[in-house]
């Protein structure tokens, strides 16, 4: 083991392979750390733990090796691996005899930032491949000694993942030697409000009160840089614009650019009682972040400043900026207990960590900003808090300091578009919790379509964050839309809350089982269709999501995407349609965004979120999907680190159907002491019409107080639900088209009697629509 990768923090990896899976060869050494994980390394060998690695002995998998004196063949129950150490090249021969000698085709990562990007932008490689083996090249991390991130001498170390389509377990062996996800609390899950907005105090909560008044529930209040102080010259002085030990170009651009991103002290023209308004936003049941960029370090105008030298043993008097440093512990140790802590004390939940200055530092080769996101959920853990931050992405093994914040966007079309994928890529890295600017940061254009595409797909993502910059008309309220806009985006904050059940449970499965939220369609089926729909993505257990990411049509209030179904069926969890096995072009006005259940699945939502209360026993509504499926609904505090001792239950359901007859079974593991108040549950059984409900044998009307105990549901005697009504929903479809009423009837009445030959003369936007329709209705 090896403890400290900090001094003052009780971080403990496990970086050393068991000797029994080490093969030393000239110049290097192999480790085999699992039947399908391989790291081979040249040079000098090391066994600290790297920003990457941290755990080299997660299982002592058996495997025969041989030498021949060129070449090492290792060979495990999974497949073989070899290893020519006198050319540098590795093979890996799978069970079916396909063998894999070039390791190309590796899918997509995830990348640093989304920083001024408008679209597509280039992700960094992944651990996962089409090939069957990717590669992963550790060489140019740092070392991580107690106190001291080591430059690497002249080595190669590269781990291959020869894992062929099994995607899901090798995301999951990665974050077993890279270390776990963590645990996300509870309000993150919710809605978030956020702007790059110079607020008052009392504007920020008017605001909230304005929120809570039209019930649009709202978890984490996010408080942008204009907490501190930024007109810095203005109000300071020219002398506060310097850096310490800045170059005559620095000091130039120093009084061109405003110094005021760093800033540690309250705006007190603005929140002159800064504590007091942290309080407000506590009692009324919001988690704090704030933003923060500190790289200018600290400046003589701090509050804190007095403090800090006293730490630093410098004196105050000479009025010398402290720089921002890595290399000088005393100055990291005074950051976080000076700087930041009395705030934490006062509310502050955890910080959004707004580094842009660059992968530079004090430390040679160290990028501060994976230093910053790995010193921070450190200090929080050590504080005995859920780490949480809110930062951008620092490469392999980020995943242990989540939440990604993915940096200012465009608002346009093209970018919403690149997020889904994005997102779902990211899930090839570990990268589970990415955090977008829902709506777009800046520049763009303004309509109501793009606010809400956005916001739909924000509901359906990770983290449900508005955001955007600070420019009067850019603001995300949903009254600053149009009325039929703004009736839709308060119901899709309202389902974001609602669905906080399922997104928490889900998160307890990315911390216990290494299993994403959201996953790719290729990683539950490995066909070229699966590959090709892009932007469709699994979302938990149960959900798909095909977000809409198109402009609508002006002549249809239609905008479309595509849908490929390869299960039974797919159930649309808004519209209630279904849909079968196949490809489809699918079409929804701006009301409805397309999500399907699978056969099976068990949906628990807030039964309300007519405010923003997340309390473990909150009334839930439980939709159930025919077929068979299971579900696991993680119940503990919320925050805090009471699970690790145990304090958390996990209610069990079990679908079954068969014979016309649906058999749900509810079993309690963990507390069951923390189900004792009861939980209160109403059943919707969502494709079902009718039948007999009984719980443990007696009538029910599907509602019931839960409190640990077994039970078995049982419908009996149910009509299955089917698509009805295909004129009816032709009609409805048709009735939305802008035009003339004669041609619209002349056109499209035929077609409602059966006869389609005009269909292949229309525009696509006019056959689309009735082409899914007919589809489904086959």
């Amino acid at each position: 083991m090896t403890k400290g990768i900090v001094k003052r923090y009780s971080t403990v990896t496990e970086s050393a392979t068991d000797a029994s899976g080490v093969i030393a060869f000239p110049g290097g050494r192999l480790s085999v750390l699992t039947d399908r994980l391989f790291r081979v390394e040249r040079g000098e060998t090391t066994d600290l733990p790297t920003q990457s690695i941290w755990y080299r002995n997660v299982s002592k998998p058996e495997f025969t090796s041989s030498d021949d004196g060129k070449k090492l063949i290792v060979k495990t129950d999974k497949l073989t691996f070899e290893y020519d150490y006198l050319k540098d090249k590795a093979a890996v021969v799978f069970p079916d005899g396909k063998r894999v000698s070039k390791f190309g085709r590796t899918l997509p990562g995830t990348c640093r930032t989304l920083d001024m990007t408008n679209g597509r932008t280039k992700l960094g490689k992944s651990i996962v491949s089409r090939s069957g083996v990717a590669v992963l090249d550790d060489s140019d991390s740092l070392l991580l000694k107690e106190d001291e991130y080591l430059k690497r001498g002249k080595c190669s170390d590269k781990y291959y993942f020869a894992y062929g389509s099994d995607y899901r377990a090798a995301v999951s062996d990665f974050l077993r030697i890279a270390g776990s996800v963590p645990l996300i609390p509870r309000f993150a899950f919710g809605n978030w409000w956020s702007r790059y907005h110079a607020y008052s105090d009392s504007e920020y909560l008017n605001l909230l009160e304005r929120f809570r008044n039209e019930k649009l529930p709202f978890t984490v209040a996010t408080i942008d840089m204009d907490w501190h102080w930024v007109d810095v010259k203005k109000r300071f002085g020219a002398d506060m614009v310097r850096l310490s030990n800045d170059s005559p170009i620095a000091r130039a651009l120093g009084n061109i650019w405003s110094p005021g991103w760093t800033g540690f002290s309250p705006n007190t023209d603005l929140f002159p009682d800064f504590n007091g308004f942290l309080k407000k936003l506590n009692d009324n049941n919001y988690a704090v972040t704030v933003n923060l960029h500190p790289a200018q370090g600290i400046r003589p105008y701090e509050d804190c400043y007095e403090a800090f030298c006293k730490y630093l043993n410098r004196d105050p008097e000479k009025k010398e900026t402290i720089g921002f440093s890595l290399k000088n512990k005393k100055y990291t140790e005074a950051y976080f207990d000076i700087a930041l802590r009395p705030y934490e004390k006062a509310g502050v939940r955890f910080w959004w960590i707004d580094w842009q200055q660059g992968k530079r530092s004090d430390v040679e080769g160290l990028d501060p900003l994976w230093a910053l996101n790995h010193l921070h959920i450190l200090d929080m853990a050590e504080q005995g808090k859920r780490p949480l931050i809110l930062s951008r992405y620092a490469e392999a093994g980020s995943h242990r300091y989540p939440l990604g914040f993915s940096g200012d966007t465009a608002m346009t079309f093209s970018t919403l578009k690149f997020q889904p994928y994005m997102t779902a890529s990211a899930t090839n890295i570990g990268y589970t919790w990415w955090s977008h600017d829902i709506g777009g940061h800046h520049m763009g254009y303004k309509s109501d379509d793009l606010y809400i595409r956005w916001l739909q797909f924000g509901v359906f993502s990770p983290i449900m964050r508005l955001h955007s910059t600070a420019r009067e008309f850019m603001g995300k309220e949903p009254w600053k839309y149009s009325e039929s806009a703004r009736s839709i985006a308060d119901e899709y904050l309202r389902f974001r809350h609602r669905l906080i059940p399922y997104l928490y449970s889900m998160n307890y499965l990315t911390y216990r089982d290494c299993k994403a939220l959201i996953e790719p369609m290729y990683y539950s089926f490995n066909v070229s269709e699966a590959y090709r729909v892009k932007n469709q993505y699994t979302f938990g257990n149960g959900l798909v999501v095909a977000p809409v990411t198109e402009k609508l049509c002006k002549k249809t209030l239609m905008a479309k995407t595509e849908l490929w179904v390869p299960e039974e069926r797919y159930t649309d969890i808004f519209t209630g349609r279904i849909y079968k096995q196949g490809k489809y072009t699918i079409y929804r006005d701006l009301k409805y965004i397309p999500v399907f259940a699978k056969p099976g699945t068990i949906l628990p939502l807030y039964r309300n979120a007519d405010d923003n209360s997340i309390d473990m026993l909150k009334p839930l509504d439980i939709k159930i999907y025919r077929g068979n499926g299971k579900f696991e609904l993680y119940l503990d505090e919320g925050d805090g680190m009471g699970y690790k001792d145990g304090k958390y239950a996990i209610v069990n359901f079990d679908l079954t159907e068969a014979k016309g007859n649906m058999t749900l079974r509810l079993t309690t593991s963990g507390d069951v002491s923390m189900l004792s108040k009861g939980l209160d549950i109403r059943l919707l059984f969502e494709d079902a019409i009718g039948g007999s409900l009984t719980v443990n044998g007696c009538e029910s009307n599907g509602n019931l107080v839960y409190t640990g105990e077994d039970a078995v549901i049982e419908l009996k005697g149910y009509v299955e639900k089917a698509n009805e009504g295909v004129r009816e929903a032709l009609i409805d479809t048709v009735s939305k088209y802008q035009m003339g009423n004669n041609i619209k009837e002349s056109i499209f009445k035929p077609i409602l009697n059966g006869n389609d030959a005009i269909l292949k003369f229309l525009p696509e936007y006019y056959r689309g629509p009735i082409m899914e329709i007919k589809k489904i209705y086959e």
